[in-house]
């Protein structure tokens, strides 16, 4: 028997999607409410959840330990109401848990609109032992206790399902902003590391979101502290590595290199590894070595064919190498993942041009105008139009 566990507040918007997609899976689902003052309870039951009410400890860790004690199920599955469950998962998932010695099912979480780093590992689906709980004060997770009940129950084994699982939408930019989300996690990794300096894990998620508010130099040296605490492989260590080598690019490519070749020296799932090859790729094409950039990328497009940025890679890499066929290729492959890309969209119509189709070139240039001018970008479409009046007729349709 398996058992949805979430924990809930003011949902209302995501949280019918979140429980569609685990409705024939999951036998009961529990959602647990921290104090609604939206239709998020009303829609929990109308799915068929059954509801219940704590108030709020202050932390995900203990509402999700308090949580786990309103299940009845064998498993757990753990959900948050901005993911959702893939349904070509399912049969994968199944084939695991009837694994008598399976203890934990990592699962590949995809996190929609990142770019460099679309995929995480997540340990959400697990046996309802008494001995795993939840900890961490932010990204809460069951790690510390498993690792703890593995080393005096050693008959368990640790699984991971290879096809992607999880759906998340929460850390998209344009959800991200004008929320707190942000400052309340900086806190919360700020205080952990006054209590525990240097540690691995919360250096890693700090440093991150230091550099993606473009703070890069608070980020480097924080990174190499949790590195000089972290020599085993893990997946710790390959995220500071990838986050270091991010850091250090502008300033130091030729070291950001040596850590993205290092992250990938760790065995993880080749998605999970997906932004260290990607970024790797990217450094050496711009520091002119093609062959190896072009070998790196194909195979990120080939394992993880749903990324559209791999393929946008690599139709920039076939067109510096002045294969225009293989890049026009990978461009119309990012295009279908990625279809409002102005800038994929731009390259696409110059490799056009390059090709002397001229017509293709002008509808791409119109559609990378039309999308920048959609999205905000009023003076980049300006300058792009003024760009490329000179080479192409835009006047026969219209740029609204």
């Amino acid at each position: 028997m398996l058992s949805l566990s979430m924990i809930v507040r003011d949902e209302e918007a995501r949280l019918g999607e979140c429980l569609r997609s685990v409705q024939g899976f999951a036998d009961e689902m529990v959602v647990v409410d921290t104090g609604s003052t939206d239709a998020t309870v009303a829609i929990a039951e109308a799915a068929g959840a059954r509801v219940e009410q704590i108030t709020w400890p202050g932390d995900f860790a203990p509402a999700r330990n308090e949580a786990l004690e309103f299940l009845n199920g064998d498993w757990v599955l753990v959900l948050d109401a901005d993911e959702q469950l893939r349904a070509e998962a399912i049969p994968a998932l199944k084939a695991l848990m009837a694994q008598p010695d399976v203890l934990v099912i990592n699962l590949l979480r995809y996190e929609v609109g990142a770019a460099m780093a679309p995929y995480s590992s997540v340990s959400r689906l697990f046996r309802r032992h008494p001995s795993i709980r939840w900890s961490r004060p932010y990204h809460s997770m069951i790690d510390d206790s498993v690792r703890t009940l593995l080393e005096t129950e050693p008959q368990w084994r640790i699984a991971d399902c290879s096809e992607p699982a999880i759906l998340h939408d929460g850390y998209r930019p344009e959800l991200l902003a004008g929320s707190d989300k942000a400052d309340r996690l900086r806190k919360a990794m700020e205080d952990d590391l006054r209590h525990r300096p240097g540690d691995p894990y919360a250096s890693a998620k700090l440093g991150g979101l230091l550099i993606s508010e473009g703070k890069t130099e608070d980020a480097i040296p924080l990174l190499r502290s949790g590195l000089k605490q972290c020599a085993t492989a893990s997946a710790e260590r390959y995220e500071l590595l990838l986050h270091l080598g991010l850091a250090l690019s502008p300033s130091d490519p030729t070291q950001a290199v040596s850590c993205y070749r290092q992250a990938l020296e760790i065995p993880l799932d080749t998605r999970v590894s997906l932004g260290a090859r990607l970024n790797l790729a990217a450094r050496l094409m711009e520091q002119g070595d093609l062959e190896e950039a072009i070998s790196l990328t194909q195979t990120a497009a080939q394992r993880a064919p749903e990324v559209a940025l791999a393929w946008y890679n690599l139709g920039l890499m076939h067109r510096r190498r002045g294969d225009l066929a293989a890049a026009l290729e990978a461009y119309g492959r990012a295009l279908t993942l990625d279809p409002n890309n102005a800038e994929c969209h731009q390259n696409n119509a110059v490799a056009q041009l390059l090709g002397g189709n001229i017509d293709a070139a002008r509808s791409s240039f119109i559609r990378a105008i039309n999308l920048l001018q959609a999205q905000g970008s009023a003076d980049a479409a300006e300058q792009l139009r003024e760009k490329v009046r000179g080479i192409v007729k835009l006047d026969g349709e219209a740029v609204a």
